[in-house]
């Protein structure tokens, strides 16, 4: 248990309530290795059920994106990413040069008002963005039809790479009329009204960029991962495993990269260690009893998570934490967000002093320093047990598909910030996967998860590149309108 037990010592100055509370976290939150095998276990049967005729809780998604790339991709793509605050537009280069890309890039701010507005608003604005865009880069130039990588990281379902039907709206979105309809179809009508020389050639899941973007770089890469506001994987399946496709009479053989929205692992609370405080996250949600999984280890619930636990021991009268002190700024739901535990995880002082100036300038409160110990000890509670069940994810996906070793590309504020994420996910691979005592530290494992490349933006690109050599050698599945693609996109140089 070394590995995850508290790095504070003895609490030798932590009254014996704190200490009775801190000994009853640990007890809800460390994930013990027989338990991270468990849930893998059952991971593994999920992702296999959402493959399924009969469909699963874990969507797994077909994307129709349907080739890793081999490095030798080249041309020029725009890629287009609608985030939830911004838009981003670039023009990225394939070069000669195996695994790299020249790229251009503009961000524009997403009005908020365009969030509640009308679809033909929202089109309207996303075009004339990509209309500047051109005009600025491209001034007095004669452009033939460019192709665009469109990455729209909101739940959609698709019957073919360049279409895509809006499941439902996140991110602060809540425009009528666009649920339940491709949203293809508007976008380009607004493009043609501007006459933009633009052919949509790919609708693409960030994640899914995430792991071709990697691949592009590294060609061990098997897997994208998203560790961020919001929690997800992508990776190659062969259509022969995929029965729910079986209609289709494809190769077997074929890849298929799948976006498998993982985030609703274990809806139906089977295996996933569940606290009463995870409990009230699902509960007060807009959606309950749904993403079960995502609203343990993302980080829009970590903060929330901490919040939630400090305000139960104020209130438990065997504790009372912060007693005398005005905790009327804890009491608001969601006003504590992942970056709070993470400083006070990252706080390098013995007298967590800097935890103090914290928690004193966001919350109003002087804690003392037993209760600092206390929130240090919660931190990395809540910190550790998102690392080791996303781990589950990941090492569910290498035992399905076999593989013993491989690069995990992976994306989000979670990983790339949050203190030890990294280093504790490597741990519980080790755990699960029964790697020898000299692994799992993350560096040189038989399975590591790296830093990704940009998959909204290289990783778009690269998926409009591999589509257009796709329609090139006559493969059409998963393709509107392959001659139509054909006449309006410039052929993608062979290497």
């Amino acid at each position: 248990m070394s590995e995850i037990t508290c790095t504070l010592g003895s609490f030798a100055d932590v009254p014996k309530d704190l200490l009775t509370q801190i000994d009853r976290l640990e007890e809800l939150f460390v994930v013990t290795p027989e338990k991270l095998k468990e849930i893998t276990d059952h991971f593994v049967k999920e992702l296999e059920r959402g493959l399924s005729k009969e469909g699963g809780t874990i969507p797994m998604n077909p994307t129709w994106c349907m080739a890793l790339p081999d490095g030798h991709e080249t041309g020029t793509f725009l890629a287009l990413d609608m985030g939830g605050t911004n838009l981003r537009v670039c023009e990225i280069t394939l070069t000669e040069a195996a695994g790299e890309f020249d790229i251009i890039q503009s961000k524009y701010r997403l009005p908020e008002e365009l969030k509640s507005g009308t679809a033909d608003e929202l089109w309207g604005y996303v075009a004339d963005c990509l209309q500047q865009f051109i005009e600025y880069h491209h001034e007095n130039e004669d452009l033939d039809h460019l192709p665009l990588g469109f990455t729209f990281s909101y739940p959609a379902t698709q019957d073919y790479i360049d279409h895509g039907v809006l499941q439902r709206w996140t991110k602060g979105f809540d425009i009528d009329g666009v649920e339940g309809k491709d949203v293809v179809p508007p976008f380009e009508a607004a493009l043609r009204e501007r006459n933009l020389p633009i052919k949509l050639a790919a609708l693409v899941n960030d994640t899914t960029g995430t792991m071709i973007a990697s691949a592009y770089t590294d060609p061990t890469v098997k897997i994208g991962c998203i560790f961020g506001t919001g929690c997800n994987a992508a990776y190659m399946e062969d259509c022969g495993s995929i029965p729910k496709l079986a209609h289709m009479n494809l190769d077997p053989s074929l890849p298929l990269a799948i976006n498998c929205e993982w985030g609703a692992f274990d809806n139906e609370h089977q295996v996933l260690p569940r606290t009463p405080y995870d409990i009230i996250v699902d509960k007060e949600s807009p959606r309950p009893g749904q993403q079960s999984f995502e609203k343990m280890v993302a980080g829009l619930y970590l903060g929330e998570l901490f919040r939630l636990v400090l305000l139960d021991l104020h209130q438990n009268p065997d504790c009372q934490i912060f007693e005398g002190q005005n905790i009327s700024k804890l009491q608001k739901p969601y006003s504590l967000d992942s970056s709070f535990p993470a400083a006070i995880e990252e706080d390098p002082f013995e007298n967590l002093s800097e935890t103090h100036d914290l928690v004193q300038n966001k919350l109003g409160i002087a804690a003392t320093k037993p209760e600092l110990e206390l929130m240090r000890r919660l931190a990395e509670l809540i910190g550790t047990r998102a690392a080791r069940l996303t781990a589950c994810g990941v090492a569910a996906i290498c035992k399905k598909k076999g593989w013993e070793t491989c690069h995990v590309g992976a994306d989000g504020s979670v990983f790339n910030k949050y203190p030890h994420f990294k280093v504790r996910g490597a741990q519980a691979l080790k755990e699960i996967l029964d790697w020898p005592a000299d692994k799992g530290k993350g560096k040189n494992d038989p399975i590591e998860i790296l830093p990704a490349e940009d998959g909204s933006g290289v990783g778009a690109a690269l998926i409009a590149a591999l589509t257009m050599k796709r329609v090139q050698q006559g493969q059409y599945a998963g393709i509107r309108d392959p001659e139509a693609m054909l006449k309006l996109c410039p052929p993608v140089k062979k290497a």
